[in-house]
């Protein structure tokens, strides 16, 4: 018995030392800076791949660039309402306010990204579609993606108990995100769509559909690994701190009130 607890006891320690450093918030922050330089530096790498690295599409010519942006920034908006699900069904089995705010912070840089979707698609469909916009199933299941998840911002805000805010919030956090799905789904399950696939073959009204060689292949990698692995996850950190410091100042204030009452 003492072997083995001689044995044991440094692993003990060492797994003690990995908690100490996760919740130490002196490291929490050199590890929050650190990223938000990566993700900095990841960004100005990813535009320097999609508008000079990639090249020039034969066909669609410079606009395409806009490709890599527009489809990374989705991806970006997926990990991100991935987040608010995570932190909806956690928060269901602790009610530990710390997942409300993760999963608050998750919509708030989702919904950013899924506007910067849209916008830069509407600029790529300009010259390649000759229009800003058409109702076409994945630019209105995108839409609707957008709308859905702005109207969890509008409910949320209209529900004053915060018990019932926050469970209200994941709930419908986790069932919000099977419009990312659909919207993911729709071009390979509709054969009527005119958007083209970047993964997988594209329907055969697709326009706008063009052969990715190699060192478009790179760009696109860089740019989903930037939007993915830094800026999402670094916006939706700094904004959990956000909301941190909100809460904190709001409990200073009312205890303010209720020492002077």
């Amino acid at each position: 018995m003492s072997v083995i607890g001689h044995a044991t006891q440094p692993q003990q320690e060492q797994g003690a030392s990995h908690i100490t450093l996760l919740t130490n918030p002196q490291y929490r922050n050199v590890l929050l800076k650190f990223w938000s330089i990566a993700a900095v530096f990841s960004f100005a790498i990813s535009l320097y791949f999609a508008l000079v690295y990639a090249g020039t599409d034969t066909t669609m010519g410079n606009v395409q660039r806009v490709f890599y942006m527009h489809v990374s920034a989705f991806a970006g908006a997926a990990v991100a309402f991935f987040v608010t699900v995570v932190a909806g069904i956690v928060y269901l089995r602790t009610r530990n306010r710390k997942w409300d705010t993760l999963g608050l912070a998750g919509v708030e840089v989702g919904l950013m990204l899924s506007v910067i979707t849209l916008v830069t698609g509407s600029i790529w469909a300009r010259p390649t579609w000759n229009t800003w916009w058409t109702w076409d199933p994945r630019l209105t299941s995108a839409a609707i993606m957008a709308l859905t998840y702005a109207a969890y911002m509008m409910l949320r805000n209209g529900i004053e108990m915060p018990e019932r805010q926050r469970t209200f919030s994941a709930v419908y956090g986790i069932l919000a995100f099977s419009t990312v799905i659909f919207t993911f789904m729709i071009t390979r399950m509709r054969g009527d769509t005119i958007h083209p696939n970047v993964i997988g073959s594209s329907p055969v009204n697709a326009k706008g559909t063009f052969e990715m060689v190699d060192n478009m292949r790179v760009a696109f990698s860089v740019n989903m690994w930037a939007w993915c692995a830094f800026i999402a996850p670094v916006l939706i950190w700094w904004r959990v701190r956000l909301q941190n410091v909100s809460i904190t100042a709001e409990k200073r204030r009312a205890d303010f009130l209720n020492d002077n009452n």
